[in-house]
Order: structure tokens, then sequence, then C-alpha cells
């Protein structure tokens, strides 16, 4: 069985971006989500009191 070089090595390439965009579409797949996690994320409002808290006291 003989193989041409040229031949094999297309295959290869053709391999290798089949590869990198699968990864590619991965990734974007994975942004996304984030994405939605982080829009749909409950963000608290701020205190009621927006004193609280403003006054440290360092004193032992």
């Amino acid at each position: 069985m003989d193989i041409s070089g040229t031949s094999a090595s297309s295959v290869s390439g053709a391999l290798e971006i089949k590869s990198a965009k699968l990864a590619k579409s991965l990734q974007e797949q994975e942004g996304q989500a984030a994405l939605q996690l982080i829009e749909s994320a409950d963000v608290p409002t701020s205190s009621s009191n927006p004193g609280l808290g403003s006054v440290i006291n360092t004193y032992a």
C-alpha cells in the first residue's frame, strides 16, 4: 500500500482545520453559556441605608 505524501498531508491539514473549527465552536458555545449565566445572576441592590458601613472603628 503506497500513500502519496501530498495526499496524506492534505488529509492531515484538512483534519487539523476541522479540529480547529470544532474547538472554536466549542469555545463560542462556552462563552455564550457564561454570558447567559452572568446575565441571569441576581444582582443585589444597594443597601437601604447608604451610610451603613461607611465608618470603620479602628480603635482597639
